[in-house]
C-alpha cells in the first residue's frame, strides 16, 4: 500500500507494509493527556508526517520499521513508547525461575540502543524532559567504557528505561546476562548507523533478546522498533528473524525503491549517442509490454525525442510546459495506451509529473543525469510496481519487474557522487565510468574546500570517517597552514619542549604556550602589560572596534591580548557584543564592546603565543568520532595550567603534534623534576580511550610537503641548560596555573631520567643515599630491561679490585677507580636467579646482567629511591613509537 498525501502544498510520500489510520493532530494522536501536554510546553509543533503514520502502530506495540529524513529524531518513536509505559501494568511481570534474580524492583522493560554516547545523550535528556508525566520510570544512561571492573559493579534498580550503546550494553551483558530477560520493548536508534558500524554486535544482542522472550514465563509483551534514515540490507533478517509481521513505514522515495526491489541500471554512452542507446532501450521494454517514463530537462529534448521515437515507430506520448495538449488529456491516453495492448511510452520534463500523477509505469528512463531531488521525484512514477516482500540478497534482480535506467555520458559529471553513492546503497552494479568520473567529481570539490580550514578529526586522529561529507580541507595548504606571524618557538621547535596548556578543546586537544627554555618573553611581556593596566588613566576603551585589530582586556587584575575575530552586522546602541580570541591563551568569548582597552605598539610587537597542541596515538573506544566529556573533564582538571614536557613528532604552522606529553611537577627541596603522569595513559585509564597508533604515521604522511624535523637522534636527559628559565614558565598573573607549575628555584636543578616503554613514560625515583656515600662514592648506572634480564651498566673507567654480590632481592657492587672507591649496594624490586646472574668488567664501565626470577616487565629497578640509578633512555627508544600505550 503505498499512497501520496498532501500536506499543504507538498506531497508527501509514504510507502507502507499495511494500512495504517494516520494520527496527524495531536489532540486524538494516541498519547495519553500529560505527555500531550508537555510536547505542547515545550512549543512541539507536531506530528509531522512521519510521526503520523509512526505513533499509532508503536503506541499499539506493534513491531515497527520506520525509515524517514527524520529518522534521526527520538521523537519519531518516544511518545508513543512513554505512552505505553504510563498505561501498561509492569508490576506484575513473572519472576523468571532464578534468572532474574538480580533485580529486586521494576525491572528494565525498556532499552533504547543508540550508535554512540553522543546520541545516547540526546535521547537520555528527551527522556528527562518528556517522561515527567509518566510514573515512575527513572531513565539510566550507561557509559561504561572498557573498565570491566565498573560494569562489574554497575547495578541498575527501579529503572525502567535504559539509554546505552551496543558495545556499552555487550559489556554490562558479559557481567549481567539477567539484563534482557524481563525486557519489552527494543528500540534500534539510526538503524543504518548501527547496522554499518556495528552489524555483528547489534545482531549479538537480538540473538540474546530472543532466548530471553523463550525464557519468560507468562505472556509478555514484545515489540522491536527500528528506525533510521536509510534502508539497511541487514533491516531484511532483522525482520525475517525477530520481528511478528511488522509495520514498515518508509516515507523517503529513494529508500521504498530499495525496500520494493528496483533494479538500478546505468548505461555509459557518448552525449551525442544517447537517443540512438535509448531506442535500444526501448525496443527490449515494446517486446515485453512495459510501461516506460523517459525523462528529460528541456522542452527542446522531449521534442527531440518524440520525433527520434516517431521516426523508429515507437509510439509515444509527450508533455511539458509548452504542450498543447493538458495533462488530463495525456493521463487519459496514457491508460487506453497499455489496457489495448499498446506499449505505452511517456516522455515528459521533471515539473509535469507532479500535475500529472503517473505512479504505475513499470520502467523509468533518466535521459537527462538526475540531481538527487529530481532522482527521488521520478521514481514515483513507477511507485505502484515496488515489491514490497521481504527477499533474499541472493535473488537475481533481472528478473524484477520495475526498473530504473541512467544514461550516463562525458557529460554527466554535476551530480555523479550523489547518485553513486546512492547507486552503492542501493547494492547496484556500477560501471567504471562512473567511478571515474566520481573520483574527478571529489578530487573536484577537494580542490574547491582548499581556503576552507584543515579537518580537525584528520589532526586529532589522523582519518576523517566522513571525508565525503565534511566541509573542511583534507591536504596541505601552505599559505594557509604555515602560519603567519609565528611565535619563534613555532619556527624553531626543538624535538623536546615544555608545554603549559591553557583551553582544553578536548581530551586530545589543547591550546597553550610552548616556552622558551633559555627566557620566556611572554612572562616579561604579561608582567609589562600588567604594570601598564595597573594606572587607570591608561585603561582606554576603544570607541570604534575593529575586525583582526589587537586590543588590550582587563580580567579582574589580570591583562590579556586579544584580537576581535567577530562584529555584530549592525547595531545602533553604543554597546555591543563582539567575538574575541586570546592570541596568547587560544580561546575564545564574547565581550561588550567597551571593556576592549587601546592595546600600545609595544605589547603587539611580540608574536600571538597560543599554538595548538595535539596528543598523539589515543583515540575514543567503539569507533566514536568525538571524545566523551567524562574524558575531557578528567584531562582538562588534570592538566590545565601545569607545566607539561613533550615530544615533538611533528609541526605544521601553529600545530604541533606531540607523543608523548608528561605532566612534571618541581620538588626544590631535591633540585630536580619528575614526571607525574602520561596524558595518553591517563586517557586509557578511563576506559573511554584506546590506542591509535596510526596517528602519527598519518600526519607524517600529510604533512609530507612540509620539512619534517629529524627525530633520529636519541633523546638526551633534561639538562641542567634546559630548565635554567622553568621557573618563569607559569604567568603569575593567571590563577589558574597551578602554584607547583611555577616554583621558582634559583639553584641547579635536574630532570629525572624518562624513557618511554609501551609509549608510557615511568621515572626512575631517587635517594640521598648517604649511607653508601659514607663507604665510598656511588657509580653511576643506567639499566634497561626485557621479559627475561635486566641490564645494569656501571660508568666506572678502568676498574680495579671489583666485587659483585648476587642475592634473591639485592646486587652489591664495589671496585676502585683512579684511587676512588665506587659501591654501589641496591635493593631491587623483584627477585633475581643470583647463580646465573653475571657481572663483565670493560674499559670504561662495568656491565651487570640480572636474570629474572619470574618472566615480565619491571615497572622500577629499586624498592628505595637512588639518584644515581636512571633508565638508559637510548637502548629503550628505538622500539617506542611502535609500541601500544598502557593504562596507568
Amino acid at each position: 500500500f503505498q499512497s501520496l498525501q498532501d500536506t499543504g502544498n507538498e506531497k508527501n510520500f509514504v510507502f507502507l507494509s499495511k494500512k495504517i489510520e494516520p494520527s496527524s493532530v495531536l489532540e486524538t494522536a494516541p498519547l495519553f493527556d500529560g505527555l500531550k501536554k508537555e510536547l505542547v510546553q515545550n512549543k512541539f509543533s507536531g506530528p509531522t508526517f512521519t510521526q503520523s503514520y509512526c505513533w499509532p502502530p508503536v503506541a499499539g506495540g506493534c513491531d515497527v520499521v520506520a525509515i524517514s529524513h527524520e529518522g534521526d529524531d527520538p521523537l519519531l518513536y518516544m511518545p508513543p513508547v512513554l505512552t505505553l509505559l504510563q498505561e501498561s501494568d509492569y508490576q506484575g511481570l513473572p519472576n523468571m525461575s532464578g534468572v532474574c534474580i538480580y533485580w529486586t524492583r521494576e525491572p528494565v522493560t525498556t532499552l533504547i540502543l543508540c550508535p554512540g554516547w553522543k546520541k545516547a545523550q540526546l535521547v537520555f535528556d528527551l527522556l528527562k524532559t518528556y517522561g515527567k508525566g509518566c510514573r515512575h520510570l527513572h531513565p539510566m544512561l550507561i557509559t561504561l567504557g572498557q573498565n570491566k571492573k565498573a560494569a562489574s559493579q554497575m547495578e541498575i534498580r527501579g529503572c525502567e528505561v535504559v539509554v546505552t550503546t551496543t558495545y556499552n550494553l555487550l559489556r554490562l551483558l558479559e557481567h549481567n546476562p539477567g539484563l534482557l530477560c524481563r525486557l519489552c520493548h527494543l528500540v534500534l536508534d539510526e538503524i543504518e548507523v548501527l547496522f554499518s558500524d556495528t552489524s555483528e554486535q547489534v545482531f549479538t544482542i537480538l540473538d540474546c533478546y530472543k532466548k530471553a522472550s523463550a525464557w519468560a514465563q507468562g505472556n509478555l509483551p514484545r515489540q522491536i522498533i527500528a528506525v533510521g534514515t536509510q534502508w539497511n540490507k541487514h533491516i531484511t533478517p532483522l525482520i525475517k528473524e525477530f520481528m511478528n509481521d511488522p509495520h514498515i513505514v518508509i516515507t523517503v522515495i529513494e529508500e521504498a525503491a530499495i525496500f520494493g526491489n528496483v533494479q538500478q541500471m546505468v548505461q555509459p554512452c557518448i552525449n551525442s549517442n544517447r537517443t540512438a542507446e535509448l531506442i535500444k532501450i526501448l525496443d527490449f521494454t515494446q517486446k515485453n509490454l512495459q510501461k516506460v517514463v523517459v525523462f528529460t530537462d528541456s522542452v527542446t529534448e522531449v521534442e527531440m525525442i518524440h520525433k527520434a521515437l516517431k521516426s523508429n515507430s515507437i509510439v509515444s506520448l509527450k508533455k511539458h510546459k509548452e504542450s498543447k495538449c493538458n495533462a488530463e488529456c495525456v493521463l487519459e491516453r496514457w491508460r487506453k495506451m497499455h489496457s489495448s495492448g499498446t506499449p505505452a511510452v511517456l516522455v515528459l520534463t521533471d515539473d509535469c509529473l507532479h500535475s500529472l500523477g503517473i505512479t504505475d509505469a513499470t520502467w523509468v528512463i533518466h535521459f537527462s543525469f538526475p540531481s538527487p531531488a529530481v532522482f527521488g521525484q521520478r521514481l514515483q512514477s513507477i511507485s505502484d510496481n515496488f515489491c514490497p516482500g521481504i527477499k533474499d540478497s541472493a535473488v537475481d534482480q533481472e528478473d524484477t519487474k520495475t526498473k530504473s535506467v541512467i544514461l550516463l555520458t562525458e557529460n554527466s559529471s554535476c551530480h555523479a557522487p550523489e547518485i553513486f553513492y546512492y547507486l552503492k546503497h542501493a547494492e547496484a552494479e556500477i560501471p567504471e565510468e562512473l567511478y571515474d568520473l566520481t573520483a574527478r567529481m571529489q578530487e573536484s570539490e577537494e580542490d574547491e574546500k582548499f581556503s576552507r580550514p584543515l579537518c580537525a578529526s584528520l589532526k586529532t586522529f589522523g582519518i576523517c570517517r566522513k571525508r565525503t561529507e565534511c566541509p573542511d580541507r583534507h591536504q596541505i595548504n601552505l599559505s594557509i597552514d604555515t602560519a603567519q606571524n609565528m611565535a619563534a618557538e613555532m619556527i624553531e621547535t626543538p624535538e623536546r619542549v615544555t608545554i603549559l596548556p591553557l583551553f582544553i578543546v578536548h581530551a586530545t586537544k589543547y591550546f597553550g604556550r610552548i616556552v622558551r627554555k633559555q627566557k620566556d618573553q611572554y612572562t616579561a611581556l604579561a608582567k609589562e602589560m600588567n604594570d601598564y593596566f595597573r594606572v587607570p588613566g591608561h585603561r582606554i576603551s576603544v570607541n570604534t572596534v575593529e575586525k583582526s585589530v589587537f586590543y588590550g582586556l582587563r580580567e579582574r587584575a589580570i591583562c590579556h591580548r586579544v584580537q576581535v575575530v567577530e562584529t555584530p552586522a549592525k547595531d545602533e546602541e553604543n554597546v555591543y557584543k563582539v567575538t574575541i580570541q586570546y592570541i596568547d591563551e587560544g580561546r575564545t568569548s564574547q565581550v561588550n564592546s567597551d571593556q576592549l582597552l587601546h592595546l600600545p605598539v609595544k605589547f603587539q610587537s611580540l608574536p600571538p603565543q597560543a599554538v595548538e597542541i595535539i596528543v598523539c596515538r589515543v583515540k575514543p573506544i567503539d569507533n566514536e568520532v568525538e571524545w566523551n566529556p567524562k574524558v575531557t573533564d578528567h584531562i582538562n582538571h588534570k592538566i590545565k595550567g601545569k607545566v607539561h614536557h613533550a615530544k615533538v613528532v611533528q609541526t605544521l604552522g601553529k600545530t604541533v603534534w606531540v607523543d608523548p606529553m608528561v605532566g612534571v611537577t618541581h620538588l626544590p627541596t631535591m633540585r630536580m623534576w619528575i614526571n607525574e603522569y602520561n596524558i595518553g595513559s591517563e586517557i586509557l585509564s578511563t576506559g573511554l580511550g584506546t590506542d591509535n597508533p596510526e596517528h602519527v604515521g598519518e600526519i607524517q604522511k600529510l604533512c609530507a610537503q612540509i620539512p619534517v624535523v629529524d627525530h633520529g637522534q636519541s633523546l638526551e636527559p633534561f639538562t641542567k641548560e634546559d630548565t635554567a628559565d622553568l621557573e618563569e614558565v607559569s604567568s603569575p598573573q593567571d590563577p589558574s596555573i597551578q602554584e607547583n607549575s611555577a616554583e621558582s628555584c634559583n639553584s641547579p636543578k635536574m630532570f629525572l631520567d624518562v624513557f618511554f616503554s609501551d609509549g608510557v613514560v615511568q621515572t626512575e625515583e631517587a635517594e640521598d643515599s648517604t649511607v653508601h656515600q659514607q663507604k665510598g662514592c656511588h657509580p653511576p648506572i643506567k639499566w634497561f630491561q626485557d621479559d627475561v634480564s635486566v641490564t645494569l651498566k656501571v660508568q666506572i673507567l678502568r676498574a680495579t679490585d671489583c666485587r659483585c654480590e648476587f642475592c634473591g632481592e639485592k646486587v652489591t657492587f664495589s671496585a676502585y677507580s683512579e684511587g676512588k672507591l665506587y659501591v654501589a649496594d641496591l635493593e631491587l624490586y623483584q627477585s633475581i636467579i643470583a647463580e646465573k646472574s653475571t657481572c663483565v668488567i670493560k674499559d670504561t664501565e662495568a656491565v651487570i646482567l640480572l636474570v629474572k626470577e619470574k618472566k615480565g616487565k619491571w615497572c622500577k629497578l629499586l624498592k628505595n629511591k637512588n639518584v644515581h640509578v636512571s633508565l638508559d633512555f637510548q637502548c629503550w627508544e628505538e622500539s617506542e613509537d611502535e609500541r601500544p600505550l598502557r593504562v596507568g
